[in-house]
């Protein structure tokens, strides 16, 4: 009989704060008891556009960037072969070889007084814009070339050996000569013909031109 009376009471206790609850919330939000139903399924609703509102946000800017790199990737020139119109210029087929400063190619070892000086006067460099060698009755000092798989070769430099339509590209290793270039025949097109001289000066400017830069960089980091 007293567990009965126990059990009994628990349950009275319990709807005593579920209709005291009740009667607290629809004091709170007005709501009539007919209108629960409607009013918990427009909350519903409501919390599910705003669930899908915010989820679609990332998606949405996420795409766009996608987009975005993905037109600034195609647009990029991947390499100085690519960013300009070349068939504009003059172009000469020529044979091209490599060569160094070393005494593999000059005949003189570092310590030479002249080690490493061009015709021209000018030091070797291996840049954006490199000093060559060429026929000066071919291509005369101070011409600037542009030559595909090599960059831009501005003639400093003669030999007995290039004669005619013959190209030496300036490399600093023998290693480079051989890994980067070989010897090829190819087309290069005159970009501008020189007047029989050239100087550091001119290597200089045209190496730090700022609209250049980017491929600079792409060489100096091919290098390194």
């Amino acid at each position: 009989m007293k567990k009965a009376m126990a059990i009994f009471r628990r349950f009275l206790m319990s709807a005593l704060f579920v209709l005291a609850l009740m009667t607290t919330f629809f004091a709170v939000s007005g709501v009539e008891a007919e209108d629960i139903s409607s009013w918990a399924k427009e909350r519903e609703l409501s919390f599910k556009q705003l669930h899908l509102t915010f989820k679609s946000l990332p998606k949405e800017k996420a795409e766009k960037t996608s987009l975005s790199a993905a037109k600034e990737i195609k647009n990029k020139p991947k390499k100085l072969e690519d960013a300009f119109d070349w068939s504009k210029y003059p172009k000469q087929k020529v044979t091209a070889t490599g060569y160094t400063a070393g005494v593999e190619s000059t005949g003189k070892h570092p310590h030479h007084p002249e080690y490493g000086l061009t015709y021209s006067g000018v030091k070797v460099k291996r840049d954006l814009y490199s000093t060559v060698a060429a026929d000066p009755s071919v291509f005369p000092i101070g011409t600037i070339l542009f030559i595909p798989d090599y960059g831009y070769g501005v003639v400093a430099d003669t030999g007995s050996a290039i004669k005619g339509n013959r190209l030496d590209l300036y490399y600093e290793t023998v290693e480079d000569v051989y890994n980067e270039w070989g010897k090829k025949t190819l087309d290069v097109y005159v970009i501008k013909k020189g007047d029989g001289s050239v100087t550091e000066e001119d290597l200089l400017k045209l190496n730090e031109n700022k609209s250049m830069q980017v491929f600079r960089q792409k060489y100096k980091m091919a290098k390194e």
